[in-house]
């Protein structure tokens, strides 16, 4: 505690004093107070002190540290005599002091600790006029009034305060005892003038009063809020004690229990489920609303309640229906309609042999580990916009089921198939628990989209964890993490999609039933359009079908010209386009008409000028289209996750060191296969057409496969490349619209390849007449429609030499 020093000041104080460092605030003259000295250099000056005259100086830091030198002090302090000093057990001291002055450093005489400067004593500057007193008056008033409202002020401060009789005293105590920033005191501290230095501390004191208002202000809102919680308490503690006495305990918690357990009696739960969640609902009625545990325990019973449990009716759809719904809603697609119908059979006659006998023996079934259900999984393979989704949701419309798409393309967490375990915050059951809740069927369609794209992380795989999913010998007791219970999703009808098998892991692509949706030929994607996509795109835009016209030349223009992909999204998108402009015409001639006048709707007829007017000039213009037309060209085929494509390739030679290169972005095996077409083409070359041996020692032959940003790889297009180098080395171009596919062996064999069915599509695309094939590959023509084969000559050869007595005649 601080108090007014009794201690006169009217001594002799010396020039020189040793200075001791204040870590926390400055002390103001006039003041008797208590300091611990800890710091051993600090300690020593104290001894050396009180051996002598008792006096010492004491100043600031400006800015803490263990060892100050003079350089960390300021430069004004307050010199005191050290009244009375107690050694403590630690080594420090503890020191009662009487503060006499101010004084400013002038000079050092020791820099270091002990610090000891020659000092200067400051003088203040009087100043006895009514302003003066006023402000006197003014900063005892206004003290008086904190003071009273603050229990930190003691009445023997007030009454020091009340008995300064000197102005600049006064507002040193007040300073030295109002809570500001140190920085702020020791300029308190640095004023001389006692006008200026009073004025200062007037607006300290303001800011104070205005923090104690806001602190009231806290303190009476903090207060309410403590009142108003603790009286509702009290009145639903009274609410629920008479609705006890009535008999009327309908509380929340209550009712929720009730839900519960009437919905588990019902579903009528055996083993270990009956078990498990017996446990949980009896737990769930001894908690406390409040309490955490009780949130987790009612959102997993919810989940329980809200699961289709209960065995499905026996399915009773008609093949004939099924048929007509897979024809309304897609247009081709015969051998995917086919194969789908063979599903539907096999599932329908499944279903009516099993009849009633299935929920009965379920249990059995299980217990035996076969497959009780009749679900099935089927994985839809082919490019983007050829009607994945849309085919599984005709499926489920055809059962009569509910359909449930999710997408796992980029997924990397296995928890979004299985589900997170209980114990994490936040935690919630994975994809198919959940699309089961969602749907509240046990036998749903569910379509997973883009299987091909699932990603590995450190989270898991969620490939690995479809296995147990796509597994009917496993899924009857899937068990998902966050249910922790077995639940039998074998009656589910999983359909998959995917754009290439290659990246499916094996284990999993053998669960599946494979079905390869093909890309569209011009044709077909003309009835698409004029059945599905126009009507849809007229819609959208806000268009009647009787105002806008589109003749056939149009609709082929658009897919031959601007939409020469295997789907039909690109070719969506153009209608959009041409629909939002008419649209805009509409709506700008109508705004052009004076006010009450009806406007007229005429018929806007699309002819291929009007598309080329809307759409701007094709992008696949018909005469730039990919011809073997000169020597060292050839033109091949290739498969591509968007569908099937067309391959140039060029080979060129030029006086060098001879030897081999590969441009194009080809991966590995296709260099492997374009150095196999060297090897056969320089052996046919020499033995067949005497090319000179000495010929490849003095020309360098460079490969090249448009366009160079794209990557390529696969060993199909092996006779390709040997027929263009022979093409070079002979000087005479490929016969015709001519296009090959087919590995090529070193000793000349032709080897077979994938993909055929989509190579086709993408030759007759780009109008060629005749197709070199693998004689192996001949099996897989029967998988193609003859609409697309129509007009395209196919030549099946088993050996090299075939290839070059079709493509290069002698």
């Amino acid at each position: 505690m601080s108090e007014r020093s009794v201690v006169p000041i009217d001594q002799i104080l010396p020039n020189k004093l040793p200075l001791v460092a204040l870590m926390g605030r400055p002390i103001f003259p006039g003041i008797f107070t208590p300091i611990m000295i800890g710091n051993p250099s600090d300690v020593k000056v104290i001894d050396e002190a009180v051996s002598g005259d008792a006096l010492i100086g004491l100043v600031m830091l400006q800015n803490e540290t263990e060892n100050p030198a003079i350089t960390d002090l300021y430069k004004v302090g307050t010199a005191a005599k050290i009244v009375r000093k107690i050694n403590l057990p630690d080594g420090g001291v503890n020191i009662f002091i009487s503060t006499l002055k101010r004084f400013r450093v002038k000079k050092t005489l020791h820099a270091s600790a002990p610090i000891v400067g020659a000092v200067e004593y400051l003088e203040e500057e009087e100043d006895n006029t009514a302003e003066v007193k006023a402000l006197t008056r003014a900063l005892i008033a206004e003290m008086k009034q904190i003071s009273e409202n603050n229990p930190l002020f003691s009445e023997e401060m007030r009454l020091n305060m009340i008995n300064i009789d000197h102005p600049g005293k006064i507002a040193d105590f007040i300073a030295s005892i109002l809570n500001i920033d140190k920085a702020e005191q020791q300029k308190v501290l640095e004023m001389l003038n006692v006008r200026k230095r009073m004025e200062q501390v007037l607006v300290f004191i303001k800011k104070e009063q205005e923090l104690l208002r806001i602190q009231k202000r806290i303190q009476k809102e903090i207060n309410e809020k403590i009142e108003k919680s603790q009286r509702d308490y009290f009145l639903k503690e009274e609410l629920k004690a008479i609705k006890t006495e009535l008999g009327m305990t309908t509380d929340a918690k209550s009712s929720e229990y009730q839900r519960f357990k009437e919905k588990i009696d019902a579903f009528g739960f055996e083993g270990e489920v009956k078990e498990t969640v017996e446990q949980e609902l009896e737990k769930f009625s001894l908690m406390e609303p409040n309490s955490a545990e009780f949130i987790v325990t009612r959102n997993y019973l919810d989940v329980i309640v809200s699961l289709p449990w209960i065995e499905p009716a026996v399915e009773n759809f008609s093949l004939k229906n099924a048929w007509e719904i897979l024809d309304a809603d897609h247009y081709g697609l015969k051998d995917v309609k086919n194969r789908i119908a063979e599903y539907l059979a096999v599932r329908k006659l499944r279903g009516s042999a099993a009849g009633g006998a299935r929920t009965s023996a379920a249990s059995a079934a299980r217990n035996s580990g076969k497959v009780s259900g009749g679900g099935s999984i089927i994985c839809l393979v082919g490019p983007p916009g050829v009607g994945k989704t849309s085919v599984g949701r005709s499926i489920a419309r055809a059962l009569g089921k509910e359909f449930f798409r999710f997408s796992v393309g980029g997924m990397r967490d296995e928890a979004e198939i299985k589900g997170h375990r209980r114990t994490y915050i936040g935690a919630m059951p994975g994809k198919i628990i959940q699309g089961l809740k969602i749907v509240k069927a046990k036998d749903p369609v569910f379509m997973i989209d883009e299987i091909d794209k699932m990603g590995i992380s450190y989270q898991g795989d969620p490939a690995s964890a479809l296995l147990e999913v796509l597994d009917p010998e496993q899924n009857y007791a899937f068990r998902d993490h966050y249910l922790d219970l077995p639940f039998d999703i074998s009656r589910v009808f999983f359909i998959v999609t995917a754009n290439t098998l290659d990246t499916i892991p094996v284990p999993l692509l053998d669960r599946m039933e494979i079905i390869e949706i093909p890309g569209y030929i011009d044709t077909e994607k003309l009835e698409i359009a004029k059945r599905y996509l126009v009507p849809k795109s007229l819609e959208k835009n806000g268009l009647r079908r009787s105002q806008v016209r589109y003749t056939k030349d149009s609709l082929l223009h658009i897919a031959n010209g601007y939409a020469r992909e295997a789907g039909v999204r690109a070719f969506e998108k153009n209608l959009d386009k041409i629909h939002r402009k008419l649209v805009k015409q509409i709506v700008e001639d109508r705004e052009k008409l004076p006010a009450g006048e009806i406007a007229e709707n005429p018929v806007q007829a699309v002819d291929k000028k009007a598309v080329e007017k809307h759409l701007g000039k094709p992008l696949f213009p018909l005469d730039v289209l990919k011809k073997a037309d000169r020597p060292g060209v050839s033109l091949g085929l290739a498969w591509t996750s968007m569908g099937g494509d067309t391959l140039v390739i060029e080979a060129v030679s030029a006086p060098g060191k001879g030897g081999l290169t590969l441009t194009g972005k080809m991966g590995e095996t296709m260099k492997e296969s374009a150095a196999i077409a060297m090897t056969v083409a320089r052996k046919a070359g020499v033995e067949r057409y005497g090319v000179e041996p000495e010929w490849f020692e003095k020309n360098q032959i460079h490969l090249h496969i448009p366009e160079g940003a794209t990557p390529k790889d696969g060993p199909s297009a092996g006779i390709t490349m040997a027929t263009a180098l022979l093409s070079l080395l002979r000087g005479k171009s490929i016969a015709g619209d001519l296009a090959m596919t087919g590995e090529l062996s070193l000793t000349g064999q032709v080897l077979p390849i994938g993909g055929l069915k989509e190579k086709t599509i993408a030759a007759r695309r780009n109008q060629v007449t005749d197709i070199i094939i693998p004689k192996q590959n001949l099996r897989d023509l029967d998988d193609i429609p003859d609409h697309v084969k129509k007009g395209i000559g196919f030549h099946p050869v088993e050996r090299f030499d075939e290839v070059l007595a079709l493509a290069l005649p002698d």
